[in-house]
């Protein structure tokens, strides 16, 4: 009976430690963010472990430096960006408590067990998007908004 008693306590045992394990995990994984600025530093993002877009900041000087189009696809790249980052915080804390041929990634985006084939989306044609070029002509540079107020002025 000694032995059956042991053998529980050591179960019990063993569920603690692993319960320990997954709360600090948990926490490890509420705490993860990632945050990127665009490269002329007019957009921050800040995005939480679960891919949630948690913060956004834009300067003063975003309006009036991009076009509203510009701007959008500046920041979508921004919170990508941050995204990333996030994620990477996320499999550095799974990867702790994973099995060492564990992907955690694919772990994260339910592939792990997949091959491609089962999971790979049937993708459609869309549209060219005009990618923003952060370099263009001053001329381009102009700010819309001044545009905006000059054509109605004129008017």
């Amino acid at each position: 009976m000694d032995d059956h008693r042991a053998q529980v306590e050591e179960l019990l045992a063993d569920y603690r430690r692993s319960r320990e394990q997954l709360a600090s995990v948990q926490r490890e994984l509420a705490a993860v963010a990632g945050q990127a600025s665009s490269p002329d530093g007019t957009v921050t993002a800040v995005v939480g472990g679960r891919g949630e877009l948690t913060a956004l900041q834009l300067s003063e000087v975003a309006y009036r430096r991009h076009r509203p189009e510009q701007l959008a696809e500046l920041i979508v790249r921004t919170v990508a960006a941050a995204a990333a980052q996030a994620a990477e915080g996320t499999y550095q804390a799974l990867s702790a408590v994973l099995p060492a041929a564990t992907d955690p990634a694919a772990l994260v985006a339910g592939t792990a067990d997949l091959r491609p084939d089962e999971y790979e989306p049937v993708v459609a044609q869309q549209p060219a998007r005009r990618r923003v070029d952060d370099d263009e002509d001053n001329e381009q540079r102009e700010s819309w908004l001044d545009s905006e107020l000059i054509n109605r002025r004129a008017r």
